[in-house]
């Protein structure tokens, strides 16, 4: 299994480099950050420095969308950072939740998402690409070229184009149950569309908290540093419960219940441990969606998620323990992973 750190690009941007170093020397292979232009800092320019200041991560945005960049400008970067540092980038791309909305716009649709994935990946490989009636091509690109694109989704027409389209699949929670049922949609349109299931990958991203043993006190420290991803999910949630209602055969209710209580979302505190629009969020879909406790029940749950298909798990590291998080990964959790 494969491991990633998953990052806010806050400044100073010297700390997201050194956490991303300490990363890859603690055997995480993927470096990702989210991208929010009116939140955080621009990812792509960090992105050049962890490359020069590391050796093999891979890096790239969990998610970039297709309406904040026009096409051939995010190919056009990518495909840069590709020819200087070699094939170390992973376009994550996705509707847009916060990035569109708090720039006063809306997420992007399907197809919009459908369209700029080929254009995206076309052109970052060197290829031709069709810009609404415009064909153009990178004369620049080198031979062997890759840019992989991952898709992220939810929702039964996305995780259906996931499977008929992307490279990868970024599924943000790391509920057992939701991640059999959201794999399997995947790999079953993977294989309709005369895919080999196997050439899509998977990765699991979600907050993990190691504690040094299971006493209340720990795991509630825990599950208070990680219950802001339950709120972030719910957003999407809530996007697919006004689309297919409350109790819908295409959203299993495992998903969609606990949003019941949901007041609203303010993206000031997106995606921030104590963010007070995630109070509604109940302990167990805390325990349900991340990875907390002990290193020994981390491990015991990656290798369920490993045993659904999981290729990589992406750990939100948005909490305040960040290094030491880290350095258990890397000391226990990983070697025992890959054992």
């Amino acid at each position: 299994m494969d491991f990633g750190l998953v990052l806010q690009t806050d400044p100073p941007a010297s700390r997201v480099i050194s956490l991303m170093k300490r990363a890859e020397r603690n055997g995480f292979t993927y470096g990702w950050t989210f991208d929010s232009a009116v939140l955080w800092q621009e990812p792509f320019v960090i992105y050049s420095q962890i490359l020069s200041n590391t050796t093999t991560l891979k890096v790239g945005p969990m998610v970039t969308n297709p309406g904040t960049r026009t096409w051939e400008v995010t190919a056009s970067t990518f495909a840069t950072l590709n020819d200087m540092f070699g094939n170390r980038t992973v376009c994550g791309i996705g509707r847009g939740d916060s990035a569109m909305r708090v720039a006063g716009r809306k997420p992007n649709t399907l197809a919009r998402i459908s369209e700029a994935m080929k254009v995206i990946r076309a052109l970052a490989r060197g290829e031709e690409a069709d810009l609404g009636g415009t064909v153009i091509r990178f004369p620049w690109i080198k031979p062997g070229a890759e840019l992989p694109v991952w898709m992220a989704a939810y929702g039964p027409k996305a995780l259906r184009m996931t499977g008929e389209e992307a490279d990868g699949f970024i599924l943000q929670l790391a509920d057992l149950y939701l991640t059999e049922f959201m794999v399997k949609s995947v790999k079953e349109a993977a294989a309709a569309a005369g895919r080999d299931p196997a050439d899509v990958k998977i990765c699991v991203a979600a907050p993990a908290y190691v504690t040094e043993d299971d006493s209340p006190e720990a795991i509630a420290h825990a599950r208070e540093q990680c219950r802001w991803f339950g709120g972030m999910v719910g957003n999407h949630v809530a996007d697919l419960v006004s689309k297919y209602g409350e109790h819908s055969a295409a959203v299993p209710d495992e998903l969609t219940d606990y949003i019941k209580a949901r007041e609203g979302y303010d993206y000031s505190h997106h995606g921030r441990s104590g963010n007070p629009d995630t109070q509604f969020v109940p302990d167990e879909i805390v325990d349900r969606f991340c990875l907390i406790g002990t290193a020994e029940k981390h491990i015991e749950k990656l290798n369920a998620l490993r045993a659904l298909g999981v290729d990589q798990f992406a750990l939100y590291d948005m909490h305040d323990a960040q290094e030491a998080v880290i350095e258990a990964y890397g000391s226990t959790v990983i070697p025992a992973v890959n054992a």
